[in-house]
Parts: C-alpha cells; structure tokens; sequence
C-alpha cells in the first residue's frame, strides 16, 4: 500500500464528532466527488474506494438519519444543507467554491481538507520525494483550498496541470502540518520518522563527501610540495637554503603524508601549523622562481 492510500485509509476512519464538521467534510466529499446526472437533477458519488464511500454513508447517516438508499426528499434535505442549491433551485457546478458559512469555523476548515484529501489528494512516497497536492476543477475552487490551506500557517501554492488546477505542498515541514490539521496523526508520526531517517543520511553523505574532499586537497598541496621540493633540492641544493627552510624541506620529505601541525611537531624548535603553513609557502616561491 501506498503512503498516500495509507493517509487516507487513516482519514476513512475518523469521524468527527460535531455535526458542522461532519456537515463540512460531506461538503467536501460532494464537491470533489460528486457528479451530476444526465438530466443535471440529481447528483451520484463516486468514492475512490470502499472505505472512503462508507465514511460518506457514516457521514450521511449521522446527520440525516439516512440508512441504506437516499430517497427524493433526503437528497433535497443534503443539497440544501450542503447550499448546493442555486436561487433558482438548480444544483450548483461542484467544481466551484464551498460555501463560506461551512468552513467559518477552524475546525470545520480542518474537517473539508479532510474530505478535499479523500477525494481529491495525494501525496508522494517521502522515502523519494516531498509532494502533497490536491487536484481542483477550477481557479477558483483551488484559490480557495489555497487559502484554507494557509489559514494554518502552511505554505501552499498552485499550478496548472492539463485542464486542471493544482494546489501542492513541496516542503516536508509543511505536508507534516497539513497532515496534523486533517488529523493523520499515525502517517504524521510515520513520516516525522523516515525525515529524520533521510535527514540523518544526507548529513552523514555531506559529511563523508566534505572528509574526502578536504583528504584530496590535503594529498594534492603535499604532493605539490613535495614536487617542488625535488626540484630545490635538485638544482640549487638544501644546502644553500636557510636553516629553516632546510629543515622544512627534509622533514616534509621524510614524513610525505603527515598534516601541517604534526610536521610542525618534528621540527626543532616546534612550530604551529601557521608557521609551517608560511615556510612551505617560502619553498614553493623559490621552486616557482627556478621555473
């Protein structure tokens, strides 16, 4: 199972407990999943799987009394609750904005994200990547997902994808308070668990990477060293170099792979790394000279 269907498995199984909030994610459920007949009178749910079409019966049933078949008079009762009714009695388009007075409340905003995430979300594998979205009809419908989105304090945005349009989350930190605020409370805590997982790995990656860069560059300023060592060495001899600098040059030599303070260390008297660090310096502008 996927992350994303273990979110929403998650999601199916929480009822909330007052009914404006049970009212606002059915709300949700009949925007995002619902679909008009032919003859526009009289709308059909289509639930992406069992457990989200029997939330929507437990839904149904706890704020209509509805059982097993939604009857005429039910139906108008729902749609007119839900303000799915236009002035002149027509349902509205279901890709348009809820109704304000649905969501006035925070806990019934939680509540349609919830339904809007059933419906109409989706989200990444996190073992891969970042990304939760939720797929709107309209500009309008999505501006206004946005917006609830960001009334928690998260950073949404949207994008045009085909005919549709795209409110998505990038940021772990983010998806991770989306998640609190629907009440996925077990994948929030699963997915706080593989980032510091991944977090963990990528620190260990950047600090293995930064070892070996700076080994390289250590190997590569000692064999330059070394190099122009031999070629002072070769044509104008140790002996002609001032004390300190002959000691350096023998030393480095005869320890080739040893860092700066533990060359400084077999000198006499010893000296720190900046001071071996600025004598080395001093050899290689004389090799530089001779070439």
């Amino acid at each position: 199972m996927s992350f994303s269907s273990t979110v929403k498995e998650e999601l199916a199984a929480y009822i909330s407990p007052a009914r404006h909030c049970q009212l606002a994610e059915l709300a949700a459920l009949f925007h995002f999943g619902g679909r008009l007949t032919e003859d526009g009178c009289h709308l059909n749910l289509e639930m992406e799987n069992d457990a989200i079409a029997r939330k929507c019966f437990t839904l149904l049933q706890k704020t209509y009394n509805i059982i097993n078949v939604m009857r005429e008079a039910d139906e108008e009762k729902v749609l007119q609750a839900l303000h799915l009714y236009d002035d002149a009695h027509h349902i509205v388009p279901l890709d348009t904005p809820v109704n304000a007075l649905l969501v006035k409340n925070s806990c019934c905003a939680r509540a349609y994200l919830r339904g809007a995430f059933l419906c109409a979300g989706s989200m990444s594998d996190p073992e891969k990547s970042y990304h939760l979205e939720f797929v709107c009809g309209t500009p309008e419908q999505a501006g206004q997902l946005k917006d609830m989105i960001q009334e928690f304090q998260i950073e949404a945005k949207i994008i045009k994808r085909k005919k549709y349009y795209v409110v998505y989350l990038k940021e772990g930190s983010g998806i991770v308070d989306l998640l609190n605020v629907i009440g996925a409370h077990v994948s929030l805590m699963n997915l706080e668990n593989l980032r510091i997982v991944k977090e963990m790995r990528n620190s260990i990656n950047r600090r293995v990477n930064c070892e070996a860069a700076n080994i390289t560059k250590t190997v590569n300023a000692a064999s330059k060293q070394i190099e122009d060592i031999l070629l002072i060495q070769k044509q104008y001899g140790f002996e002609n170099l001032p004390d300190n600098l002959r000691q350096m040059a023998e030393i480095r030599l005869e320890h080739p792979d040893a860092p700066l303070k533990e060359l400084g260390e077999y000198l006499e008297p010893a000296v720190g790394k900046s001071g071996v660090n600025h004598r080395l310096r001093k050899l290689s502008e004389i090799a530089e000279h001779m070439r």
